[in-house]
């Protein structure tokens, strides 16, 4: 009898990005309409969940919908430009109302501890306060913001030793100044700058939509901050694709590792994003996390992780630790995340002015995506600037994969003499060559 549950897998597999996460800082955005549209106690115990696990929080919460409702409600109609409220004396009255009501909630959700739910032992501190200090956005194209403010800076001192206490740290979209005014904040500026000034790990912006797409409508998986600027550029001022955007890519620039995209409507956005290898939305980074690169002896043991399932399948030749650290230098990966999922090597034939292009291998969990395509690429590249006029590759399974990227059938006598002379004839590998114009 199979008594497996399949949840079990699936934690055995995150253990990496719990042990990965746990000490990390993670500056998270809710979007008011997150808790306007009842999600709130779901990613209270998402948040609890983390805090448990060693991460250290800041919570940033928008109010928005909440805030329009209560103007609506009290006949308020509020001046609008440059997709920023005015906010003048009764307007900021709502706001500031708003935002107690919504911190007090989510305090009041962080101290749960009732049997049978899911904050059943958790003992989390929660704490807000005047941690960012604000200015006014003044007059603007002939308009006066009033109250209407910009993050000026971050208390910084002050959050990092709530953190170090083991606090959950709760930020309102309110800023305070050193006369003793209340600015209405950006949620998504006040997230960005507190990522910034505590460098933090990950910035995490929970909105409407589960991140970026191209034209074809294909998910975007990671994009640096020159690739989001189209994007950024044709989205409506003030929209919330707009505000995430423009956080996002100024807080890759300014050092916050990864910075994710996620929709608050999927329940399992949050946590599937950090602990799957490929996430569930969109991650801007400075710098890739999925890279081509040269080998590296650290590189070999998740070589033979890879190549093991095509050697067993006889695919290719089985490789021994000692040959690839010998050959370590003839072999480009592919990384991803930690995690080589591609690789290709190229051994020179000098007396032939040839080279072959072997072990050419993507994991199956990422084919599909001309990964092949990039590691022959840079091979190519590679024998040019070498002097080498020729690529062959030998080949029982993928013969048709080679004649696409411009290989062609050729004899026995076609290989240079040395890789002739070690030919295993009980393959009986199909002799592929490309010369290199």
């Amino acid at each position: 009898m199979d008594t497996r549950f399949p949840f079990v897998d699936w934690f055995r597999n995150t253990s990496p990005y719990i042990n990965a996460h746990r000490g990390r800082t993670f500056v998270i955005l809710i979007e008011g309409e997150a808790m306007a549209r009842g999600r709130g106690e779901q990613l209270v115990q998402d948040l609890a969940l983390l805090h448990t696990l060693g991460v250290r929080l800041v919570v940033v919460f928008g109010i928005r919908p909440q805030v329009r409702q209560a103007l609506d409600a009290a006949g308020i109609t509020p001046g609008q430009h440059q997709g920023r409220w005015v906010a003048d004396g009764a307007v900021m009255a709502c706001i500031e109302r708003v935002a107690a009501e919504q911190r007090l909630w989510l305090e009041a959700r962080f101290s749960l501890g009732l049997p049978n739910t899911p904050m059943h032992g958790v003992e989390l501190t929660a704490a807000s306060g005047n941690l960012v200090m604000a200015k006014p956005l003044g007059v603007r194209e002939g308009v006066d913001f009033d109250h209407s403010g910009e993050v000026r800076r971050v208390r910084t001192q002050a959050i990092e030793g709530l953190l170090e206490k083991g606090t959950l740290v709760v930020l309102p979209p309110l800023g305070f100044s050193s006369t003793g005014e209340v600015f209405d904040l950006d949620a998504s500026d006040v997230a960005q700058h507190a990522a910034m000034a505590l460098s933090a790990d990950k910035l995490i912006l929970l909105g409407e939509a589960s991140g970026l797409f191209d034209a074809s409508g294909q998910l975007q998986r990671q994009l640096t901050p020159a690739e989001a600027g189209p994007l950024l550029a044709q989205a409506a001022p003030g929209s919330e694709l707009a505000r995430h955007l423009e956080a996002a890519c100024q807080a890759a620039r300014h050092g916050v590792a990864r910075t994710h995209l996620l929709s608050w409507h999927d329940h399992d956005a949050l946590l599937g994003e950090l602990f799957t290898r490929d996430g569930v939305g969109t991650m801007i980074t400075q710098h890739r996390y999925e890279q081509l690169r040269p080998a590296e002896l650290a590189d070999i043991g998740g070589l033979l992780e890879l190549l093991e399932p095509l050697e067993r399948r006889g695919m290719l030749v089985p490789r021994s630790w000692e040959r690839l650290e010998h050959q370590v230098e003839d072999y480009v990966v592919i990384e991803r995340d930690g995690m080589i999922i591609g690789c290709a090597a190229l051994h020179r034939f000098d007396d032939a002015e040839m080279g072959e292009l072997a072990c050419v291998a993507v994991h199956d969990d990422y084919r599909g995506g001309a990964r092949g395509e990039l590691l022959l690429a840079e091979l190519e590249r590679r024998a040019r600037r070498q002097g080498l006029t020729a690529l062959f590759a030998l080949t029982t399974h993928t013969t048709h994969w080679f004649f696409e990227h411009g290989f062609r059938l050729a004899d026995l006598e076609a290989l240079p003499p040395l890789r002739r002379d070690t030919y295993n004839h009980a393959r009986k590998s199909k002799v592929l060559v490309k010369p290199l114009d």
